[in-house]
């Protein structure tokens, strides 16, 4: 078994305004680093469209019909200060969506053991109806209730270590019981959710709030005192991670000051969990970084350690 790669050229047609930080060139930056040798063994796979039922697990009808409508014939359009949506839009997010829900149907068959999903745009901003943060859809939330609703899981974790909240994830899985939703981020920061004290209808969200600048020490033994005993207490059937570069010190969006090296600590503890109590199930979804020199290097070390459990 191997680590796929899912992907689509769609993700370098979702176009945003001149200097927008969520920009075609993060999916090319990533891609030319995943081109190079030591990735010559990933599983490539192509993100399919996903049907419309796996986005209404998460959002009604009515909300995917105000985003299809929104959709430009050419141009862009602005659905709030900072999201926007061009002619391809809709395409490449049903894409994003489409690839989670695959890989987690492939990881779960036991075709592969984990996957990373490299698509724009991403998704942990969405809420039920609200579109915002870059995101359309909400990726992690979609692919955790798939592997709920369509294979019968009984226990979910998403793990989002992006450097902002994942406030729609947590609003889309918020009455769910059978996930456990757990997001690191700075805080203060947009978007001003994210508080400990929010923790779920259930009491199975888990927020970790970090200062700004308080970097590897602080998130270290967050993780380390808070969040890798809660998972293993959840003991996840398939861990879903929100992957999110921009806590990377070079980010121009925030001050958590992580290193490319933390993202590889990271990512090796969350497999190690992964193996512990689900034969090393993950998948993979990308969000967040902005510094494209600082996104291509820690999306390339977060797949390398993806390769080296799944091989």
């Amino acid at each position: 078994m191997a680590t796929a790669l899912y992907t689509h050229a769609m993700a370098g047609e979702h176009v945003t305004p001149p200097g927008h930080p969520e920009q075609v060139a993060r999916w090319q930056a990533i891609m030319a680093a995943l081109e190079q040798d030591d990735f010559a063994a990933l599983d490539r796979r192509e993100a399919p469209l996903c049907d419309d039922a796996d986005i209404l697990r998460c959002h009604p009808q009515r909300y995917l019909d105000a985003i299809a409508a929104a959709i430009p014939s050419e141009g862009q359009v602005t659905l709030d200060a900072d999201t926007h949506v061009s002619p391809a839009s809709l395409e490449a997010a049903r894409r994003g969506v489409g690839a989670c829900c695959a890989a987690v149907d492939a990881v779960l068959s036991g075709e592969i053991v984990n996957a990373f999903v490299a698509m724009r745009p991403p998704g942990h901003h969405a809420e039920r109806e609200t579109a915002m943060g870059f995101c359309l859809f909400g990726n992690a939330a979609i692919a955790a209730k798939r592997a709920l609703d369509h294979h019968g899981l009984s226990r979910v974790a998403v793990v989002d270590f992006d450097v902002h909240h994942g406030n729609g994830t947590q609003d889309l899985l918020w009455d769910e019981p059978r996930a456990l939703f757990v997001s690191s981020h700075q805080m203060p920061l947009y978007p001003g959710t994210g508080a400990a004290a929010e923790k779920g209808a259930h009491g199975q969200i888990l927020n970790v709030p970090l200062k700004p600048g308080s970097g590897w020490q602080e998130m270290s033994r967050a993780y380390e005192n808070t969040v890798f005993p809660a998972l293993d207490a959840f003991a996840p059937e398939l861990v879903i991670l929100s992957a999110g570069f921009d806590a990377h010190a070079a980010d121009p969006l925030a001050q958590l000051e992580w290193s490319t090296e933390d993202f590889i600590w990271l990512t090796r503890k969350l497999c190690g969990i992964a193996e512990r109590h689900c034969n090393g199930r993950v998948v993979s979804t990308l969000e967040g970084g902005y510094d494209l020199q600082a996104l291509a290097a820690s999306a390339a070390a977060h797949v390398r350690v993806l390769m080296e459990r799944g091989a």
